[in-house]
């Protein structure tokens, strides 16, 4: 199916959220590339400068399904739109490879997770990114989205009180069952279920509350961890990732935080911050609009409990366009590029910044590599907290 690409709604169309305008280019075109191009019909004023993959048959079927145009190397994609953001959407294993070719070659990176698969490699694109004078930001880009900023906005707001505790689940059923071999995208890309077993849940997933906690608090200071693979008889060719991590997190300025990773347990992936007057709380990190509650603590008949109705935070609207949910997910993909591309067009520190990017994947590594013995793990890189988006102020 092609087409010209259009607001997905009337808020979309508006703009409301985002003034990002510039061009992209998308190197790699796999699963993921699908979910940026569904995300980018939200946002008008992005244009695709060019796509390019190696497997010509992937993307000949993604160029015809969304009307984009294929380079037919890395250099004909960089040279044919010379100011364009560089999307890095190749698998992880080829992460560290092609960042470090496209920030040779002068170009700012927004890169799918993580940065690399080993920190040293991680420290070493951020280093380059530094020398050049270049963005090298790193999804997932969820902590700009309507449900993490509502949250944040209610801890400043202090509604809970002092935040004591945190609990963050990212469970996603027993996945090793589950019809994943017909997971298909809109353009036909099928789910690779190899590669996401090989690089595992804590790396894929992960970033999906840590940026939110990392955006509120600011950098970790010592992960506690332990990591194991659960269910050693997958499909495919191994060696296989940890399949369930648990980590608690000491934060330099926040909460101490329990957070749990797993392609086994039941599908949960809620978060509750336990404050002095009650608990927030927000039962689905892949939706941007997630309903976020808070549970006043109240004592009922000499009992101590939370509220059994609580009551519902919202932000003033709009927020940022919204994008339909897609099989298990309701996100904006695009949130990132396009706060880059505002950076970058203003003259501002970027909120999804190289410092942070950074910290994030050595904090998710710390957490996927710690098995039986890893334990206690000072960490070596630090970030500052996020500035709120400006409708969650």
């Amino acid at each position: 199916m092609g087409g010209t690409v259009k607001p997905i709604n009337a808020q979309a169309a508006a703009g409301a959220g985002t003034g990002a305008a510039g061009q992209i280019v998308l190197l790699g075109c796999g699963f993921v590339a699908d979910l940026y191009m569904r995300a980018l019909q939200a946002m008008p004023g992005i244009g695709v400068a060019g796509v390019w993959d190696s497997d010509a048959a992937r993307l000949a079927a993604f160029c015809s399904h969304w009307n984009v145009p294929a380079r037919d190397g890395l250099q004909s994609l960089l040279a044919q739109a010379p100011d364009a953001l560089v999307l890095n959407l190749t698998n992880p294993a080829a992460h560290f490879e092609t960042s470090k070719a496209c920030l040779e070659a002068g170009r700012h990176v927004y890169s799918e997770k993580p940065l690399a698969l080993t920190l040293d490699d991680a420290k070493t694109l951020h280093a380059l990114a530094a020398d050049k004078g270049l963005i090298l930001a790193s999804a997932p880009c969820s902590a700009l989205g309507e449900a993490a900023q509502t949250l944040g906005h209610a801890l400043r707001s202090g509604i809970a009180g002092t935040p004591r505790l945190i609990y963050a689940e990212l469970d996603d059923g027993f996945i090793p069952q589950a019809a994943y071999d017909k997971w298909l995208t809109e353009s036909g890309a099928p789910w690779p279920y190899e590669d996401e077993f090989r690089v595992g849940c804590t790396l894929e997933h992960a970033g999906y509350y840590l940026t939110w906690l990392i955006s509120w608090f600011g950098p970790v200071r010592t992960v506690v961890a332990a990591s194991a693979e659960t269910i050693p008889d997958k499909t495919g060719t191994g060696p296989f990732a940890p399949d369930f991590s648990t980590a608690t997190l000491f934060f330099e300025t926040g909460p101490v935080t329990r957070l749990t990773c797993s392609i086994v347990a039941p599908h949960d992936h809620g978060i509750r911050i336990v404050g002095d007057k009650g608990v927030l709380s927000c039962k689905a990190a892949w939706d941007n609009a997630a309903k976020v509650r808070f549970a006043r603590r109240i004592t009922l008949r000499r009992r101590l409990m939370e509220h059994p109705f609580p009551r519902t935070i919202r932000l003033k609207q709009p927020t940022h366009p919204k994008v339909k949910r897609w099989g298990a997910a309701a996100m904006n993909f695009m949130l990132g590029p396009a706060e880059v591309l505002e950076a970058l067009r203003d003259g501002r520190p970027c909120r999804m910044s190289n410092d942070f990017a950074l910290h994030l994947t050595e904090v998710t590594l710390a957490i996927q590599n710690a098995g039986e013995t890893g334990g206690a793990q000072r960490m070596t890189t630090t970030c500052g907290p996020m500035e709120p988006m400006p409708w969650a102020k």
